[in-house]
């Protein structure tokens, strides 16, 4: 289960680490994640991952997570190095992202500039087609959302929280699981009875790559009824309508740059597709966002069309 040079860590390591787990990074479902410092002589912080004691989905998140991103190696992923797994304690150690995640830049006071959002949809855009089809075990995330896409120091783009994780066997493209993600993010066909795929990941991707282009959350409960708009649907509406114009408000530079912004969101429309089969694999999504290959233009979100 280790995978990669892993180092194991005692419990009493990590505790004295952590200064007694008091300085809290963040809280996901199945635990919290503290800031540490492991090596007192390089004065790296590390960030620690203690899972909630052994009830049932926390041992399988550990499990999943150890195995999916200990077998990884990529620069836009985050990187594990090592974990517990000790009596009734389960921990995993990453390296320590020093702007934390996306959802804090991107959602806080201040906000990338267009080039470095690009940038980190670019970055994010890798990373899953590493997981989906260049690393030994093929995974799909199934909960890519900005709280598990963290910032390095130079704002590079790393995927986290391997927890929901479905591992595929080799040969395999497609597997039935009960729904895991965060709503606002999941696919349509988590709700139904089909197989999974990696376009799961598709859709996802799609709905951060919206969020970053317009600085906006797809979904804001918090407001009320008159103001809450889901963005996926004003984005394509305002697309269709020619007025993308209306989801910048004051955001000048982005304004510049309405012909790249249009390419981008006709990119976000194709991989939000209702039907997974018209969804682009992340090779293609890559492809469109570098130039590579012309962007067709998006059918509407509920057509059933195959395509790519």
């Amino acid at each position: 289960m280790v995978g990669r040079n892993l180092q194991i860590f005692t419990y009493n390591k990590l505790e004295e680490a952590t200064n007694g787990f008091k300085d809290q990074l963040g809280r996901g479902a199945f635990g919290t994640v503290y800031k540490g410092v492991l090596n007192h002589e390089n004065g790296n912080f590390n960030a620690v991952k203690k899972l909630d004691k052994m009830v049932k989905e926390g041992e399988q998140e550990f499990e999943t997570e150890v195995k999916a991103i200990g077998r990884t190696n990529h620069k836009n992923l985050v990187q594990l190095l090592g974990f517990c797994n000790e009596g009734q304690n389960r921990l995993l150690v990453y390296k320590f992202m020093s702007n934390c995640s996306l959802a804090t830049f991107l959602f806080g006071n201040s906000r990338p500039n267009w080039y470095k959002r690009i940038q980190i949809v670019l970055g994010t855009a890798k990373g899953l087609l590493y997981l989906h089809e260049e690393c030994s075990t093929q995974i799909i995330q199934c909960d890519i959302k900005p709280q598990n896409i963290l910032l390095d120091s130079f704002l590079t783009a790393r995927i986290s929280d391997f927890g929901l994780a479905k591992l595929l066997k080799t040969d395999q493209t497609q597997t039935m699981t009960a729904i895991r993600g965060t709503n606002g993010y999941v696919a349509p066909e988590w709700f139904k009875t089909v197989p999974i795929t990696f376009k799961v990941d598709v859709y996802s991707f799609g709905i951060v790559q919206l969020e970053l282009i317009f600085c906006r959350k797809n979904f804001e409960p918090e407001l009320e009824d008159e103001y809450r708009m889901v963005l996926a649907e004003w984005a394509y509406d305002c697309y269709h309508k020619g007025k993308l114009d209306l989801l910048l408000e004051n955001d000048q530079e982005t304004l510049n740059k309405m012909e790249k912004l249009e390419k981008f969101v006709m990119i976000a429309i194709w991989c939000i597709q209702e039907d997974p089969s018209r969804r682009p694999t992340m090779k293609k999504v890559i492809q469109m966002l570098e130039g590579a290959i012309q962007v067709p233009l998006p059918p509407d979100l509920s057509s059933s069309i195959s395509s790519f």
